[in-house]
């Protein structure tokens, strides 16, 4: 994809700039749907797809593109999550059976931070972590795209392990796996990841 900066694209999307404004949406995909994988898949399991929250959060930003008044590219993904909140709140309340599963609406809307503040390596990872390369690189976008490129089965278990911090024992459970196998596919989808994130800009 292109690699006009989110600020660039905003800034030209504002102008009239069609192609912008798609370029801009479309740089943004992997990142909302990562985002809807973690937090809304982690409430709702198989009752909803997240794919179809994505879609419809993707459409209400097109749609109220205007009403966006920030300038950066934390603003503006501040800005999608929001949106994705509201939309994950409305499936959960949707699908509810249990009226005291409503604490969960309060733990869904604090879990939407950032890709990179949320990302976790044990310090005893015999790698270059990823949140090290991150921290380095200071993109969300750039964290998502990656993982996006992963094998699904690896973004399933950085997504268990390292943005819910699920343990282990639950992640083996999750997967239908045995614990050291989850453990040694984590290692794998970590260098993988690893990998990806140090290739320079445009040749991932």
């Amino acid at each position: 994809m292109g690699q006009s900066t989110v600020v660039q694209l905003l800034t030209d999307a504002r102008k009239g700039d069609a192609q912008a404004r798609e370029a801009l949406f479309e740089r943004c995909r992997n990142y909302v749907s990562l985002v809807a994988r973690n937090n809304v898949e982690s409430w709702l399991r198989s009752k909803v797809d997240s794919s179809d929250i994505v879609q419809q959060t993707m459409l209400e930003a097109h749609r109220s593109f205007t009403d966006f008044q920030g300038g950066t590219e934390a603003e503006w993904l501040a800005w999608l999550r929001r949106i994705l909140v509201h939309n994950s709140q409305d499936a959960i309340r949707r699908y509810r059976t249990d009226k005291r599963q409503a604490h969960q609406e309060v733990a869904l809307d604090a879990g939407f931070r950032g890709l990179s503040a949320s990302f976790h390596v044990e310090p005893t990872a015999d790698i270059e972590t990823p949140s090290k390369i991150m921290c380095q690189k200071e993109a969300e976008i750039e964290l998502a795209d990656a993982i996006s490129q992963l094998p699904e089965d690896y973004q399933d278990v950085i997504i268990l392990r390292n943005l819910q911090r699920l343990p282990f024992d639950e992640v083996a459970e999750r997967m239908g796996r045995s614990r050291p196998a989850v453990q040694m596919l984590w290692l794998r989808a970590l260098r993988k990841l690893e990998q990806i994130l140090s290739l320079p800009d445009g040749e991932a």
